[in-house]
């Protein structure tokens, strides 16, 4: 049986001429397990000068989970947290009720060209949780868990697979892998969550003896496993899933909730610069022209 839906996806360019893939949410799927957005980005040159920072925005409502490849960002938010994010480390904010972060390039690859790839991913809180208190959490690479699976790496970023668990805390059952496939092996993956999808980072691979092209998300039906064959190249593959949405949500800019006069107050918040400050920053993006219609 082959993956209930294909995503394909579609470029976004978030200004200074850094695009994105974004996979989620798409028309026919808005989450996959908590996930209701799923970033892909680079890899990307960042030359000195290059305008790819990402100035103080809001959220409310989610989770966001910053994951890199290679290259390096630097994390501020507005309670006081500064972490250099990177690749091989998992860094969750708690954005809940609300907070403020922006991501730079760091001071030390000022003057330095260097190569940005990652994937950042947020996820919905559950609704009892959508207003926590907002937070910041670091789990270093070396605190993430790697286990061998016949020929293929597994790294259990979040949740738990083939006898590993993550460190890494969530407020429902969530599932987040980073596979590395070398070219010819096979790698059985068993339903381990309500739902899973599959993404191929870089390569093409066989995915229940059908083929699925790099950078196409594959979400499985429910209770189906995988049975992943990578081709004649290694292949990378990020699985990710969990219990399905509580509720459905309703997403505008930076901001997710299950309610829509919540979106509306967050937009007036920020209008009003009432959401909270980064320390030492002095710039901030502005609402998007195009307001929610609560």
């Amino acid at each position: 049986m082959s993956a209930a839906l294909r995503l394909a996806g579609h470029a976004k360019d978030l200004g200074g001429g850094f695009k994105v893939r974004r996979l989620l949410p798409a028309v026919q799927r808005q989450a996959v397990g908590p996930f209701l957005f799923f970033d892909h980005f680079g890899p990307v040159t960042v030359e000195p000068g290059a305008g790819h920072d990402v100035r103080p925005h809001p959220h409310i409502g989610l989770a966001t989970v910053t994951y890199l490849f290679s290259g390096a960002i630097m994390h501020r938010d507005s309670l006081g947290y500064v972490q250099q994010i990177e690749p091989g480390a998992i860094n969750w904010m708690t954005a809940g009720r609300g907070i403020v972060h922006s991501e730079r390039r760091p001071e030390s690859l000022a003057n330095q060209s260097f190569v940005n790839h990652g994937i950042q991913l947020w996820a919905a809180l559950p609704l009892a949780h959508e207003e926590a208190e907002p937070s910041f959490v670091h789990t270093p690479t070396e605190a993430i868990p790697e286990v061998q699976v016949g020929d293929a790496t597994v790294r259990v970023l979040i949740g738990e697979a083939f006898g590993q668990t993550s460190p890494v805390a969530t407020y429902s059952p969530t599932l987040y892998l980073d596979v590395q496939l070398p070219a010819g092996a096979t790698l059985e993956i068993p339903a381990l969550v309500q739902e899973m999808a599959v993404y191929a980072v870089d390569a093409p691979v066989q995915l229940n003896a059908e083929l699925l092209d790099a950078q196409l998300l594959a979400v499985m039906a429910a209770g189906q496993p995988m049975r992943l064959v990578a081709g004649d190249s290694a292949v990378r593959l990020m699985v990710i899933g969990g219990d399905a949405l509580d509720a459905p949500r309703h997403m505008w800019w930076n901001f997710v909730s299950s309610r829509k006069e919540r979106i509306v107050q967050a937009a007036s918040d920020w209008e009003a610069q009432a959401m909270g400050q980064v320390p030492g920053e002095v710039e901030w993006i502005p609402l998007p022209e195009h307001r929610f219609k609560g």
